[in-house]
């Protein structure tokens, strides 16, 4: 345990890690930058639509804009921060993660951690291949005892649940003399969801241990990587939760394929800038993070929110109420923004990507009726309203979509239109959007070996094209569905919890379009005003409208197992994964490698 003076008569965050007054002034900085970008671009769009009058296009356009812009002017700010980070001379880990160094020492384990793997009609024999392969690692290490494992399953389907038992049974079977640290629970009934889960687990066995790892059915996380966040967990006892980097592990699906390779490159100096200013009010993201348990029961129990489903009831996203919950109890909340050996799967297909996001959706909605919790940090107020506007700008960007399409009609005169600063705008809000992207297309370049770890510049370079092209036709494909989900909440309309589809699989064609319709035929209608009002504008806006009428073949293409194996064999968003294989991934697609990669493993302490 580091030796850390009183935090608050040091003006000290409460670990002891960053001065207060320090992170004031990187806040105010922050808050200063995007202020005057904010006010620019209103006082921007104001001067183009004003120039005949207010009509009320103009109005709800205008509205709609002040609604949508914050979400994308604090994303330029954050990767342009994490860059100059990365590659403007100073320390950048010593500066956002001052306790990630306490990782590096072979000091021994004296704290005790219980890995938890929370499962709901997942494929058993896939979850239990994880969870088994991770602890494979963590004993490599030499520090197994100090681990417990736990899988909590929340399965409702009786054939599942039996397929789970069995896959339990044969894990600790092979286990021998660990077998005893090994444990199976099946809840009857998922009250709570997974934070109901993960409750269940501290109420029954959190006593024991003084951290938890929570794991998801498609986490992976080396033995290193955990010793090097218990390690800065004992380090600091004020530390709550410590969120791992998470990146997506390599996939045979193209459209995983194709999303990870661009939240790969661009996540580093995003997650980066924002560790900068947020500190000690951190994000939690439910999984392959460190959590102390003490502090978690004692002040993380999640409210039930009056009236029922979709935003009454019980929380459906735990993770971000739980780390401002953890910080009011004052213990900080931190982001190791490293890429050490934490993965996760993304979703197979445009459909099941959907369907996560419109899950996290309704669970973000409901932290409106959680912005009046007495005792919050300003800060930790703040991250619950973003996680809000992340998803509150989505039906504001579609809307001005549609009412761009629209304003011919409003009758004022064409010719005194000012075009060129429209196109100015337009400009400026594509550089926006592209912002995180181009940011993490320059950290790879500048980085000494960067290039080399994707396979070169030219398959690089490949990837970054193919992304780009990728990313307008998801956003458009996602907007539409996120903007229907979200009229529908206010009809009732709710998701359910259920397992997911994490594996490479084909969609028929039929499949699809009942999935996506709607975003076809807002597509048509878009090209049916445009071709009638304004055809001269048809060009410039695909970049924004092409996803609307392509999302069913779009979806079909980029879920075709062939597509995803011919991306696979000539490395087009090859990841650094596949261009050097972690011994630990390789042991996953090789359960009878496994031993062979364990042993070649540099020793740990």
């Amino acid at each position: 345990m580091i030796s850390q003076p009183d935090s608050a008569s040091a003006g000290l965050t409460p670990a002891g890690l960053q001065s207060r007054a320090v992170l004031l002034r990187r806040r105010l900085i922050v808050t200063g930058l995007n202020a005057m970008t904010y006010l620019a671009l209103l006082y921007w769009l104001a001067s183009i639509l004003s120039v005949s009058g207010w009509s009320v296009v103009d109005i709800l356009i205008f509205a709609c804009f002040a609604i949508a812009a914050p979400w994308s002017v604090l994303g330029v700010w954050n990767a342009l921060i994490g860059v100059w980070l990365l590659h403007g001379g100073a320390n950048a880990r010593e500066a956002v993660a001052p306790f990630a160094a306490a990782g590096d020492s072979s000091a021994p384990l004296t704290a005790t951690t219980a890995v938890l793997m929370t499962i709901r009609n997942e494929d058993p024999a896939r979850a239990f291949a994880r969870i088994a392969t991770v602890k494979a690692f963590v004993d490599a290490t030499g520090q197994g005892e100090a681990f417990g494992w736990f899988v909590l399953s929340d399965t409702n389907d009786d054939v599942v649940a039996q397929a789970e038992e069995q896959a339990f049974a044969a894990w600790k079977a092979r286990a021998g003399a660990s077998a005893d640290k090994l444990f199976y629970r099946r809840r009857t009934s998922n009250e709570g969801y997974k934070a109901g889960n993960v409750r269940d687990f501290c109420d029954r066995w959190g006593a024991g241990y003084d951290f938890m790892l929570p794991l998801d059915a498609d986490s992976l996380m080396d033995g290193a990587t955990i010793l090097h966040l218990v390690r800065i967990g004992q380090a600091y006892p004020k530390l709550g939760i410590l969120q791992s980097l998470v990146v997506g592990a390599p996939s045979q699906s193209a459209f995983a394929r194709i999303f990870q390779f661009g939240m790969r490159h661009g996540m580093r100096p995003y997650t980066m800038g924002s560790a900068w200013w947020v500190g000690d009010c951190g994000p939690f993201w439910g999984h392959n993070a460190l959590v102390r348990i003490a502090p978690f029961v004692e002040h993380c129990h999640l409210p039930v929110l009056p009236g029922g489903p979709p935003l009454g009831g019980q929380i459906m996203s735990h993770d971000q109420v739980e780390a401002v919950l953890m910080r009011r109890a004052g213990f900080e909340v931190r982001v190791l923004a490293e890429e050490v050996g934490s993965w996760e799967e993304n979703p197979p297909t445009l459909l099941e990507f959907t369907r996560r996001d419109l899950r996290w959706c309704q669970g973000n909605m409901q932290y409106f009726r959680l912005l009046g919790m007495k005792g919050l940090l300003p800060m930790s107020r703040f991250q619950l309203v973003w996680a809000i506007s992340m998803f509150i700008g989505i039906p504001a960007w579609t809307a001005i979509i549609a009412l761009s399409a629209i304003k011919p009609l409003d009758g004022e005169p064409t010719a005194l239109f000012p075009a060129a600063s429209a196109l100015g705008l337009y400009g400026a809000f594509m550089f926006m959007y592209l912002a995180p992207k181009l940011a993490g297309f320059l950290d790879i370049a500048l980085t000494k070996g960067g290039l080399a770890r994707y396979g070169g510049g030219l398959r690089f370079a490949a990837g970054a094209v193919t992304e780009l092209l990728f990313s307008f036709l998801i956003s458009a494909a996602v907007t539409v569905r996120t903007s229907l989900f979200m009229i529908g909440l206010l009809f009732g309309r709710a998701v359910v919890w259920n397992g997911q589809a994490r594996d490479a699989h084909a969609l028929s064609w039929g499949t699809a379009a009942r999935g996506l319709w709607p975003q076809t035929l807002f597509g048509f209608l878009l090209l049916a005003f445009a071709l009638a009002l304004a055809p001269g504008l048809i060009l410039w806006s695909l970049p924004l409208t092409a996803g609307y009428f392509l999302a069913i073949p779009f979806a079909v293409a980029t879920a075709d197992p062939r597509l995803g194996a011919a991306m696979a064999r000539i490395g087009l968003c090859a990841i650094p994964e596949e261009i050097e294989t972690p011994p630990i991934i390789a042991a996953l697609a090789h359960p009878g490698s496994r031993s062979e990669q364990i042993a070649e493993l540099p020793e740990v302490a």
